[in-house]
């Protein structure tokens, strides 16, 4: 019998992935585990009926919303994006606005218009684990950033970066708010350097203690007050104010990054579904997340407190942590520097849970000291079970 020939290599940056994403999203079927890995909502906030007939009523639009769409999006969804953000020294149009599949496609496209292999990605660290899986393809250089520490200074972060990208509302994965003053730096320095500054806001609307601060992209408006053509790339999502199946996020820019980013979308799904947009459309004309965000944040907020709690009774010898002001984690770091969360995510499995740990969102892969905690998935007597199994976990390693 012949041999086959050998076949193609895989890509290089395969070898470089991780593999914790599809391991914390596959945990919610192992009976008894408890899953506090994942960034993800409570299935119980979702407005199921009123989805359902908003869902109905798009449904009967059939010619528009069971046919392809626009790749840009539906233009009536993105005049209403464009004027849910507007501010009175900041005007987005329809041309500052595209439709995405979710906040993670406008994660890849931003890296497939601006990155080639070696480029400087100036990036918050640690970072969301998803911004680096999509973007690790391109082979960037990683600049680590630390925009909440004393003493950053925005212009030479930004400085020589193909892009800066930022999570100002409770970083992803360490819950921690860039305060006002530090979002004015960034809105100033991209300006004056030239560098894009991509501002991931998904847990925007997720203030539990404090009223929302002002979003770098309306700080960057109002340095050249009219139509927007800053230097700012705002994302967000309706996965975490309304519900993440319907797959519906958003990049609000200057219209030349909007064309960018459109022209790589049109190789990419070639259109966001047309139903999920019309929902989403409806859903704003009837102010559907305004309608349950006071239940969502009520709920949110009693949950990171019993996870607080849980944290101080089972670990204060073993990490060091804050309390978020909002959003969906609690990052927490080892006291002793010899501490493994590699380990302890194996041995947390073992005791039944489930956490992240740091070294997925350090760029370059060192932090083996931080774990990161969702709490808004689980009740508060599965909080407290969690953290209990995981300080017996620790305390056997």
């Amino acid at each position: 019998m012949n041999a086959q020939p050998p076949r193609p290599a895989f890509a290089g940056w395969l070898s470089e992935t991780n593999d914790i994403t599809a391991r914390f999203l596959a945990a919610g079927g192992v009976p008894c585990l408890i899953n506090l890995a994942g960034g993800l909502p409570a299935p119980e906030t979702y407005p199921g009926e009123a989805v359902a007939a908003l869902a109905a009523e798009a449904a009967r639009e059939s010619a528009e919303t069971l046919a392809y769409g626009p790749i840009h999006g539906l233009p009536a969804l993105r005049d209403a994006v464009a004027a849910r953000f507007s501010t009175p020294e900041m005007a987005l149009g329809r041309e500052n606005v595209l439709i995405t599949t979710a906040g993670m496609q406008g994660l890849s496209l931003v890296g497939q218009v601006l990155i080639e292999p070696g480029q400087v990605v100036a990036c918050q660290s640690p970072a969301y684990l998803g911004a680096l899986d999509a973007w690790r393809p391109r082979r960037p250089a990683w600049r680590p950033i630390f925009p909440e520490r004393n003493g950053f200074d925005a212009e030479a972060s930004l400085s020589g970066a193909q892009f800066g990208y930022v999570v100002p509302n409770f970083s992803n994965p360490t819950g921690r708010l860039v305060g006002l003053e530090r979002r004015r730096e960034l809105a100033a320095a991209a300006e004056a350097t030239g560098t894009w500054l991509v501002e991931d806001d998904p847990y925007g609307a997720l203030y539990y203690d404090s009223e929302p601060l002002p979003r770098i992209l309306s700080l960057s408006g109002a340095l050249r007050p009219g139509p927007y053509r800053g230097p700012v790339v705002y994302l967000g999502t309706f996965s975490k104010e309304i519900a993440p199946g319907l797959r519906i996020g958003w990049a609000i820019a200057a219209p030349e990054m909007i064309a960018a980013l459109a022209a790589a979308k049109q190789g990419a799904d070639m259109c966001t579904s047309p139903l999920t947009q019309k929902i989403a459309l409806r859903a704003l004309e009837t102010r559907l997340p305004e309608a349950i965000r006071p239940g969502l944040l009520a709920l949110y907020a009693k949950r990171r407190d019993a996870l607080a709690a849980a944290m101080a009774t089972h670990l204060p010898d073993v990490f060091d942590w804050e309390v978020p002001v909002g959003g969906m984690f609690l990052w927490a770091t080892a006291k002793d520097p010899a501490f493994d969360t590699d380990r302890l995510f194996e041995a947390g499995l073992e005791a039944g849970v489930c956490v992240t740990p740091g070294r997925v969102f350090d760029p370059l892969g060192e932090d083996r000291r931080s774990i990161r905690l969702n709490f808004t998935l689980n009740d508060e007597a599965k909080l407290e079970e969690g953290v209990r199994r995981l300080a017996k976990a620790a305390r056997g390693m």
